[in-house]
């Protein structure tokens, strides 16, 4: 593991309380926590049924789980074995509760996504949400979910749109370089001793990156806020500038 993903692992550890703590905000007693699935009838995109009938009985991988939300989320739609894998053993004790909160049969385990402790042609599905933004070595993490699904496996890769990430919000223009990949910093706040690096890169290097891995990219989705179907971007206290660009990029690639 590089430097900089044990400086990104020491931050989620450290941050993770906080984190899962405005994840769950927004539960009322009784309720369980969100734990959306990339397969759900309303994730960004919504399925896709020409590349993926169903998750059910498909065994599934999440890379880079977090607190677990997808893979109890897609456990919740049938996918048997699920396994979640992350970095950091704080998130993980979150995906354990998770899991005991909604009753579902899911493994996680704490490693890094460019080198899974995994073994070859194992799996149906995976996805990543929100994760390989944080991995310097994207080629190497990519082949990594190659190695780990069976031919024909299906992979959805998410993370936050380039185009987004570049703007300033507040300001209404762009602030970064939507051509340079980084590593950016973000102070996630000060008390923390670690900073969040992260890679900002171009939707064709994904995509490229994706074809040299050895996946067919059958699908690529830019999709707004999921607010913006249920509210006008006016009412709303995020700089209207948000709404016009798309806040991440989904890909649905198949291996080949």
């Amino acid at each position: 593991m590089s430097d900089l993903r044990r400086a990104n692992r020491r931050l989620w550890n450290e941050w993770s309380d906080d984190f899962q703590a405005i994840w769950r905000s927004g539960t009322d007693e009784g309720e369980l926590p969100p734990a959306p699935s990339p397969f759900a009838d309303d994730a960004p995109g919504g399925p896709q049924p020409g590349i993926l009938d169903s998750v059910e009985g498909q065994a599934y991988v999440e890379l880079g789980c977090g607190g677990g939300q997808g893979s109890v989320g897609t456990a919740e739609l049938g996918a048997d074995p699920v396994v979640g894998v992350d970095f950091a053993g704080d998130q993980l004790q979150y995906a354990r509760e998770l899991r005991e909160e909604y009753g579902v049969d899911a493994q996680f385990v704490q490693g890094d996504v460019t080198d899974l402790p995994l073994p070859d042609d194992r799996f149906d599905v995976a996805s990543s949400e929100a994760a390989f933004q944080m991995v310097p070595d994207l080629d190497t993490a990519l082949g990594e979910a190659h190695r780990v699904l069976r031919e024909g496996g299906v992979f959805v890769l998410s993370v936050p749109h380039p185009l987004n990430e570049a703007l300033e919000a507040e300001s209404g223009t762009v602030g970064g370089d939507y051509l340079d990949p980084g590593p950016r910093e973000i102070t996630i706040d000060e008390e923390y001793d670690e900073v969040l690096r992260t890679f900002d890169r171009s939707i064709a290097d994904l995509h490229g990156a994706l074809l040299d891995a050895g996946f067919a990219v059958r699908r690529l989705i830019e999709h707004q806020r999921h607010a913006v179907e249920a509210n006008e971007p006016e009412e709303t206290d995020l700089p209207e500038v948000l709404w016009r660009v798309p806040q991440s990029v989904r890909f649905w690639a198949v291996a080949r």
